[in-house]
């Protein structure tokens, strides 16, 4: 559409800035504008249905409560989402949390300082995100097998470490950043929110977004225009690793010891919550608010429908729902 000539009328304009805007009717019935805001939508919807329905839930301490208990997720969606825009996965997520929560624990009782077990911690989870990015590229294995065998391999190697029991972590530090409290939030609550600023100028305002972007979204492309897309996804799956180390000191402070155990959900989730962000599966196109929104939705279902007396074993299948109907919903991405 050409632009309006200077000397047009006012009225003739108005009227080609109000085409180039779809109206709100519109909108509302584009599939593609429920696609991108999938998660907001859910977000809000729920907030309204158990909001409603529980007298608790819209309370100042619950709404704190599910913002703590989404702040690891909300980490580990962002690492994820690297990943997912390359068009990848990593499954050996969870498991890297294990590890990195179990050599936290073993650092820590040998006596070392409890920063230096934290910065190990964050080392051995980067350096499995890496060893899995060029088991990748360089192997030119599939992602799904990679990041599934490094599962295997990592939970056997935090089992034989630990013995398979759990080692106790009491550190002051870590204490204060699980309770400690900086305005209205808690400190694992700004840990989140300092990487989702982090990971949003990373992809958005930097060469390396763009790389990334391009990578996930034709791959042959990038590598004509001079882009080396082995490195990018190398580093891709150590920033997810980096991620899955920076949520092993969070868990590790929340629960006060190393458990040589993976949560499955926190994989499942971390998937789940991309899918609500409205990040797609096959790389080009992510967001980093969009996943965050979305481990805030996954955490708000748990939390909401615990405070209704609704049993566990419901609570994956509706996650599962959700994550189904909101890849249905993607397929209208634009």
């Amino acid at each position: 559409m050409s632009l309006p000539a200077d000397n047009a009328p006012a009225s003739r304009q108005a009227g080609v800035h109000e085409e180039s805007r779809p109206s709100l009717a519109a909108l509302l019935i584009d599939p593609s504008f429920w696609a991108d805001w999938a998660s907001v939508v859910g977000l809000v919807g729920l907030v309204i249905l158990f909001g409603v329905t529980s007298p608790v839930f819209l309370s100042v301490a619950n709404m704190q409560a599910i913002l703590l208990a989404a702040a690891i997720l909300v980490v580990l969606s962002i690492g994820q989402t690297f990943v997912v825009a390359t068009s990848g996965i990593d499954l050996s997520l969870a498991a890297s949390v294990m590890l990195g929560a179990v050599i936290l624990g073993l650092v820590n009782a040998a006596g070392l300082d409890i920063f230096a077990a934290c910065v190990l911690a964050a080392l051995a989870t980067s350096a499995i995100g890496f060893i899995n990015g060029v088991l990748i590229t360089a192997g030119r294995i599939p992602d799904f097998v990679v990041t599934l065998g490094t599962l295997s391999g990592i939970t056997g190697l935090g089992l034989i470490l630990s013995g398979g029991e759990p080692t106790m972590v009491g550190s002051t530090f870590l204490l204060k950043l699980a309770s400690g409290y900086l305005g209205p939030f808690g400190y694992p609550v700004w840990v989140a929110i300092a990487a989702v600023l982090v990971a949003h100028v990373a992809l958005y305002h930097t060469r390396f977004g763009v790389h990334l972007l391009a990578t996930g979204g034709q791959a042959e492309s990038a590598n004509a225009l001079g882009i080396r897309t082995h490195r990018v996804k190398i580093a891709a799956y150590t920033i997810s690793g980096f991620c899955a180390g920076i949520a092993s000191i969070l868990l590790v402070a929340r629960i006060g010891s190393a458990e040589p155990q993976i949560n499955t959900s926190l994989l499942l989730n971390s998937v789940a919550a991309v899918v609500l962000g409205g990040v797609s599966l096959f790389g080009g196109r992510a967001s980093i608010l969009g996943p965050a929104i979305g481990a805030l939705m996954l955490t708000a279902l748990v939390n909401g429908l615990t405070l209704l007396s609704v049993s566990a074993f419901y609570q994956p299948l509706a996650v599962g729902v959700i994550v189904v109907l909101a890849a249905l919903i993607m397929r209208y991405q634009k």
